[in-house]
């Protein structure tokens, strides 16, 4: 597979303001092969364009899908929490599924573990009929803190269509090693979110998390090890820019700038590999 095959895919944080229609086009036109779509808000202050409560919107989504070629990488965020029933999530599976998504972005906000790697088996269970492949992203501010702990999780729970998510932001901000990620089946790693990270990691998890919504750079203008993590994840794995950078959209740098932004410097990154 050459760079020009593998799989970009641009996220929905990294153009946030956009509606779903929208950002299959900016995706289009900035030369990604898909896109990530967020049917549910990440917080209650996020701003959040309803695809699975809005059927027009879904049906302009699915045309604008169809006439551009580009395809659904994942649908986010589902959150495991001790009150969850996993049968609540059948509607946003069912959107996911319609969607034509592969891989579906879970985190885990439970602290009992025990529970929390029992409701991902379920959920995988019940995303494996939709036809996705179900991740759990640690995240350092949640119940599955780092690498470590993801892959435990994911491994306890017992399903082949369970995987780890990598994002490089909480890599690094969750002081995960690189000698634990080689260790991690292949088969556990289908996608992982790429961007780069400035400075020294935060003594203050607020700030750690208002970096990670607002702030992050794009590859290569930042302090990560990005190559050393990218040649510890599967060759050619496909790679969802997450790069929010609200500087740059008070500033008025279009949704198109930043995504291309994101694609031509992760193009000149992966030159190195």
């Amino acid at each position: 597979m050459t760079m020009s095959e593998r799989i970009f895919s641009l996220a929905s944080l990294t153009v946030l303001e956009v509606s779903p229609p929208e950002m299959v086009e900016v995706a289009a036109r900035a030369g990604y092969s898909h896109v990530g779509l967020r049917l549910v808000p990440a917080t209650p202050e996020e701003h959040h364009f309803p695809l699975v409560a809005d059927p027009e919107l879904l049906r302009q989504t699915l045309t604008r899908l169809r006439d551009t070629g580009i395809r659904v990488l994942d649908v986010e965020i589902l959150r495991l929490k001790p009150e969850t029933c996993i049968a609540d999530f059948e509607a946003i599976l069912s959107v996911g599924a319609e969607l034509g998504a592969s891989e579906l972005l879970v985190a885990g906000n439970d602290p009992n573990e025990s529970r929390l790697t029992d409701n991902f088996a379920a959920l995988c269970d019940l995303a494996g009929s939709y036809g996705l492949h179900t991740h759990l992203e640690f995240m350092p501010w949640t119940d599955a803190r780092n690498l470590e702990q993801a892959a435990r999780i994911v491994e306890s729970a017992g399903r082949e269509t369970g995987g780890v998510l990598v994002d490089a932001f909480h890599f690094d901000r969750s002081a995960s090693h690189l000698e634990d990620l080689v260790r991690i089946a292949p088969s556990r790693l289908r996608y992982a979110q790429l961007c780069d990270v400035a400075g020294p990691r935060p003594a203050d998890m607020q700030e750690i998390l208002r970096q990670a919504r607002n702030e992050r750079r794009f590859p290569g203008d930042g302090d990560c090890n990005l190559l050393g993590l990218l040649r510890c994840l599967p060759v050619n794995i496909p790679l969802s820019l997450e790069i929010p950078t609200v500087h740059l959209l008070e500033q008025g740098v279009s949704a198109l700038q930043r995504a291309q932004m994101a694609l031509d410097k992760t193009r000149a990154l992966l030159e190195n590999l």
